[in-house]
């Protein structure tokens, strides 16, 4: 989900902030004059709805469809330049990450068949792009976070050679002034430190608008909160973040932590993230959810202005709102409002960004047609749903969701309701209804919000994925189970059968494709480790309990300082029978190491010139994983 996505309506596609120049606010004439702009742009704004200058009546629909791009050992593959280039078509753009890139739907009026006309069209800019890539060598695979990724594809050295880029990253990082400390605890727990937004970069998703009328904007947006998390429980495609599951839906988690401007300190931190949910709901006019927005936070990004938007509306224009689009697009909520201009007439529009990419084109559709369906279809009981329901209720929810996907309980309504039951009984007759009173074909309809009934009765992309890598874990080690799974992934998408359909797989057991083999294949990251002053009776022990022969002794710094064999131990106590003694008397200091991408053959070389049973496996002198003689028999 690109950090850069400011959407500007136009009658052909949705434009972003990277067609803007921009650079990071430095002087103090620099700020006074963006701010200016921004404040001007309120105004003007303002003045539009006032005059009734804001299109009615209409209603609607674009998307944004990021895409990952991978190579023969569906391992993440950095061409997104070199093929974007290729394909030379508007519609394509890029992503902080270059291993992924954007496709700009075009805007349609909603009714009709405009579902399987944007499906139709999806199907064939994808087309395009795939073949522009397979002159390189790469595939696309559509998923909300790829599931081979490692942590090496989230430096900067993965960042797009764009200058927009690195001005983001240099203007978060300078606000912050410390590492970004990640934590997402499911299943499995992550925890780490990160020095750039380049995680942020690990998220892709399809990003959906619908234009709205002003009348009752408001009202509407409030309801695009309250059923946010039903309809992500949905449509969970993003268990899995380098090899650990976590989250149904863990984008949710991972973009709120990657792009954090808050510094972590030891005073309670009350300030909302930039990418957000929210705090309460909104009341006021429609310029109030911008106002709040500029109140909370501060632009760190300007561009070039020529035009004063007043000015501009007094010469009977129609303003772009340059400064506030650049300035909605460094904040991220789940439910965007955004400005733009249709044939020269200004409307809002809610941008959807909770939605995952994949698993395929006609999940992504239905799941569109699913949240339109339900948006235009609210009945009249839930009007003014702020005054009936608290906010925490359906804030709630939605973080449910995001853990839990389809296994969440909602409280709905003053009580307490499945998914399921919630999704079957109420929202897909509502969405129904909404769709036809839109004018939308009976086929259209039918075809995409049957997609989202089976797959609540079958099962979502993220319950595919979990499912399918705990079988792959019994016969892989964890990197080549991602691997794996990226594989299987991507030959179902190629069949474009909805993911309700996807069987579990067989014959994991064999996969050619994966080759050379590197050490990251085979190592053991699960591994007993000591302290130089843990006892040799601790050490005895463990080995025994866990039959293992050989532990690494690190520092608090996870450093690795020497290694325990049970050769070492045997021969110690044989000499001295101390049990009391610590660790530090028997480790062997001059360890030999190797690192994780190299070659098993290399690694089983070493071990033989040296005549050695094990051997770490370390980066930056830390300690990652351990392979035996035992793992190259795997």
């Amino acid at each position: 989900m690109n950090s850069s996505n400011l959407m500007v309506l136009t009658n052909t596609k949705l434009l972003k902030m990277g067609d803007l120049n921009v650079t990071k606010l430095k002087t103090k004439k620099d700020r006074a004059n963006y701010i200016h702009h921004l404040l001007n742009d309120i105004k003007a704004l303002d003045l539009m709805i006032d005059k009734g200058m804001i299109e009615k009546d209409v209603f609607r629909i674009g998307a944004e469809q990021e895409f990952c791009l991978v190579n023969d050992q569906f391992l993440p593959e950095s061409k997104s330049l070199e093929i974007l280039k290729d394909i030379d078509d508007e519609h394509f753009t890029t992503e902080i990450s270059n291993f992924n890139l954007e496709i700009n739907l075009d805007v349609l009026e909603l009714g009709n068949t405009c579902f399987s006309q944007l499906h139709k069209q999806l199907e064939m800019l994808l087309e395009k792009a795939k073949k522009a890539a397979s002159k390189k060598g790469v595939k696309i695979v559509l998923t909300g976070i790829l599931p081979s990724l490692s942590i090496n594809n989230a430096n900067v050295k993965s960042m797009t050679n764009v200058e927009r880029y690195s001005v983001l990253n240099d203007a978060i990082k300078g606000i912050r002034r410390q590492n970004f400390d990640i934590h997402i605890k499911g299943v499995d727990e992550l925890n780490l430190l990160h020095d750039s937004v380049m995680l942020e970069g690990c998220n892709t998703s399809f990003q959906m608008h619908l234009q709205l009328s002003p009348k009752t904007f408001v009202d509407n947006y409030n309801w695009a909160q309250a059923i946010s998390g039903p309809v992500l429980s949905a449509c969970t495609n993003s268990p899995m973040l380098f090899g650990k599951e976590l989250w149904r839906e863990t984008r949710i988690a991972l973009f709120t932590q990657s792009v954090d401007t808050r510094a972590n300190s030891y005073l309670l931190n009350e300030k909302q993230s930039r990418v957000s949910f929210g705090s309460r709901w909104h009341t006021g006019s429609i310029t109030d959810i911008f106002k709040d927005n500029i109140s909370r936070f501060r632009s760190f990004i300007t561009t070039d202005f020529i035009k004063d938007s007043v000015d501009m509306l007094n010469n009977n224009e129609v303003p772009g709102l340059k400064a506030l689009g650049l300035h909605n697009g460094t904040v991220y909520p789940w439910n965007r409002v955004c400005y733009g201009r249709t044939n020269g007439k200004p409307n809002l529009r809610i941008e959807n960004r909770y939605i995952p990419a994949g698993p395929t084109i006609t999940d992504e559709i239905a799941n569109m047609a699913f949240w339109v369906g339900v948006m235009l279809g609210k009945p009249k009981k839930y009007n003014n749903i702020h005054k009936q329901w608290d906010f925490k209720d359906i804030k709630m929810n939605f973080f449910n969701a995001a853990r839990y996907g389809m296994a969440t309980q909602f409280f709905w309504n003053g009580s307490y309701i499945s998914s399921y039951d919630l999704i079957l009984n109420e929202l897909l007759p509502m969405a129904y209804k909404g769709l036809y009173s839109a004018g939308v074909s009976p086929q259209d309809a039918e075809s995409y919000l049957r997609v989202i009934k089976n797959r609540i009765q079958a099962h979502s992309g993220s319950e595919w994925l979990i499912r399918n890598y705990r079988r792959l874990l019994k016969h892989h080690k964890r990197y080549e189970a991602m691997q794996v799974l990226t594989s299987k992934m991507y030959e179902k998408q190629e069949k474009g059968y909805p993911v309700s359909t996807w069987g579990r797989l067989f014959g994991e057991n064999d996969f050619p494709f994966i080759k050379p083999k590197v050490v990251k294949h085979i190592m053991s990251s699960d591994i007993f480790s000591v302290d130089k002053k843990d006892s040799v009776e601790l050490v005895l022990n463990i080995m025994k309990w866990k039959n293992i022969h050989h532990m690494p002794v690190i520092n608090g710094d996870r450093e690795l300082i020497g290694l325990i064999s049970w050769n070492d131990v045997k021969s110690y106590l044989e000499k001295t029978k101390r049990l009391d003694d610590s660790v530090n008397k028997i480790m062997k200091t001059d360890v030999i190491t190797t690192e994780e991408y190299v070659p098993v053959e290399e690694a089983k070389r070493i071990m033989d010139n040296h005549k050695i049973g094990s051997l770490p496996v370390i980066k930056n002198k830390k300690l990652l994983g351990l392979i035996t003689r035992n793992d190259f028999n795997g």
